[in-house]
């Protein structure tokens, strides 16, 4: 678990950390369940119960589903410590390895999100490598 308590609570801010997530997975048109299965894993990470982890997702659904921007997604993330914004990346960049490629739409994603979270190119570049390597 990588988050303070605090943040745990607020659910809202949760829902939309896996909105987030979710987006990354819609976004080349092919939500998988394997994707899904990194969702779930991250929420696990965030400290959301298992009981709770489907619920979760379906509100995230729904929010990913009606907002057009990923500033509404982003907006608390981008406040939280360094190490907690770097693993949110890394989960993002699981999801979107997670069928061994990744598109313009993605790595586009991806860049832009770099620049919404504070997260520098180089480190940004340094946890794509990261996740790269961990799935050979």
């Amino acid at each position: 678990m990588f988050f303070k308590k605090k943040e745990i609570k607020n659910n809202n801010f949760i829902v939309k950390v896996c909105a987030l997530l979710i987006h990354a997975a819609k976004i080349d048109e092919n939500y998988t369940d394997n994707e899904e299965e990194i969702i779930k894993k991250t929420l696990s990470e965030l400290g959301v119960e298992d009981k709770n982890i489907s619920k979760t997702i379906e509100q995230a659904k729904i929010i990913e589903e009606s907002s057009n921007q990923i500033l509404d997604f982003t907006r608390e993330v981008k406040t939280l410590p360094e190490q907690d914004r770097i693993k949110i990346v890394e989960a993002l960049w699981s999801i979107i390895y997670s069928n061994k490629d990744a598109d313009i739409y993605e790595t586009n994603l991806m860049r832009r999100l770099a620049g919404l979270l504070y997260i520098d190119n180089k480190t940004m570049g340094d946890i794509k490598e990261k996740i790269k390597q961990n799935l050979e």
